[in-house]
């Protein structure tokens, strides 16, 4: 598709209000994860194009916002996302790599733990309406997920959240190089590729890395404006992933008759952090609360694309495990028929998502790079700097995703070391920490028992998705 096309494209789908063009600082807050945290360094893109110190002041929004300057000549973001675009935005946040993994979370831990799913999802958009609220008493200083935590505990809370916010990004990476290399292995299943005797790489892991150094010189480009187009691509992938298993469950000859146990209270702990894994978007939330055109309605947008989702998590979670019951795998496309259309394009799509990614994934971190680089180094200079950093950093991951290539055991402890944090203790905490003067005594209490379950969900969970995740590990060393 010619550069011309694709803008009639978009401009088409912006006045259908499904779709804008972002201002460079927040096209990476318009991917379906990570990335979603370029908009908030103090500064933009356009500004380090022009290498001159930033005075756009950050907090750029989500979708609804389109970038002016202002009479100082900065940069920002009107707030005129509807109601309708804002929960567009968020359902596209929320649904992304841990749809796969609900239907094999369901069969692992029994019928039972779908109550778990649906509780989280409730709790969840409880916290994101608490960020609302926090916001909403910052009378506009608060723009971002970290001003949230600076405002509540200062540079501390700003450090620890970021810190978390990172993790996430990284540990989501190595999950989505997970996911294309084993998708990769089934979609050219028939291939025989053969390494340098001293790489000693099996043919799945060479199309892993053929697929990585094919995506990698997105991660040089600084104009991050013109790979917007990628965030839309993966929301359409993770929509079209979910069509293609409804798909298969009425056209694909597949009995949905198998049994799903009432539950297994040992794999509990495991698989709450692939449920709490899927609901991970309360970083960008704020982004989506300064975007609206009112934000008294942010609670409303909350309720309504929590309740989408679940509601979408909780059927695609029973089809799978009702299709293939205990063969389900961590990666439902992976358990689905080889020989159907519908799941040859449901593979693909798991494939090019995770290409999609990486630049929008990586973009806060090159963000946050080129801040720290001296203003009178050249534009080329920092362009090499970046490419190189984060060739080195796309190359790590590959690493990990090759060593450690276990799916739900990666996604399980991201959830519960990471996940619960940023979804569950944190906003409660931020929450009491700066609207205490006005919050009751039942809501501190209710705060108080959502941060006590999720140290619980933490401690426990991580214990047992590394032991899982170690376990997987000797396994595999054994064969």
């Amino acid at each position: 598709m010619s550069n011309n096309t694709w803008k009639k494209v978009v401009a088409s789908l912006s006045r259908l209000g499904l779709y804008n063009v972002p201002h460079a600082n927040q096209v990476a807050s318009e991917s379906v994860h990570g990335a979603r945290l370029a908009a908030e360094w103090k500064g933009c893109s356009v500004c380090l194009e022009e290498n001159r110190l930033c005075k756009c002041g950050g907090g750029g929004g989500v979708g609804g916002g389109v970038g002016v300057a202002d009479h100082e000549g900065g940069h920002h973001l009107n707030s005129d996302s509807s109601f309708a675009h804002s929960v567009i935005n968020m359902v596209g946040m929320l649904i992304w790599l841990g749809q796969l993994s609900t239907p094999y979370a369901l069969e692992t831990g029994g019928w039972c733990t779908s109550f778990i799913l649906i509780a989280l999802g409730a709790t969840c958009a409880y916290t994101a309406h608490l960020l609302g609220r926090c916001l909403h008493r910052s009378s506009k200083s608060s723009k971002t997920y970290q001003d949230i935590g600076d405002q509540a505990f200062g540079p501390k809370g700003r450090l620890i959240a970021s810190t978390f916010i990172y993790l996430e990004i990284f540990l989501a990476l190595v999950g989505y190089t997970i996911s294309l290399s084993d998708n990769l292995s089934v979609v050219f299943s028939s291939a025989h590729l053969t390494s340098p005797h001293w790489l000693r790489l099996s043919t799945p892991q060479l199309l892993t890395l053929i697929a990585v150094v094919v995506a990698l010189p997105s991660l040089w480009l600084r104009d991050l404006s013109s790979i917007s187009f990628l965030s839309f691509g993966g929301i359409l992938m993770s929509v079209l992933i979910f069509a293609t298993v409804c798909f298969t469950a009425v056209f694909g000859g597949v009995k949905a008759d198998k049994y799903i146990p009432a539950l297994r209270l040992r794999n509990v702990p495991g698989i709450s952090g692939l449920y709490i894994f899927s609901y991970t978007g309360h970083i960008v939330f704020p982004n989506i609360y300064t975007a609206m055109k009112d934000p008294s309605k942010f609670t409303k947008v909350s309720i309504m694309s929590f309740t989408l989702v679940t509601t979408l998590y909780t059927a695609l979670a029973f089809t799978g495990a009702k299709l293939f019951g205990p063969a389900v795998n961590s990666q439902i496309t992976l358990s689905m028929p080889r020989h159907l259309v519908s799941t040859k394009i449901a593979l693909w799509a798991t494939v090019l998502t995770p290409m999609t990614k990486y630049a929008l994934e990586f973009a806060p971190f090159a963000i946050q790079l080129e801040h720290s680089l001296p203003h009178s180094m050249s534009a080329r200079a920092r362009t090499l700097i970046r490419g190189t950093i984060g060739s080195l950093f796309l190359l790590v991951i590959l690493f990990l995703a090759l060593t450690v290539p276990y799916f739900g055991d990666v996604l399980s402890l991201t959830g519960s070391l990471i996940s619960v944090s940023i979804c569950l203790v944190f906003p409660c905490a931020f929450y009491l920490k700066i609207c205490w003067a006005e919050v009751s005594r039942p809501a501190v209490a209710l705060n108080a028992v959502i941060i006590g379950v999720g140290i619980v969900f933490t401690v426990v969970g991580t214990v047992s998705s590394a032991a899982a995740l170690v376990r997987s590990v000797q396994r595999g060393h054994s064969i």
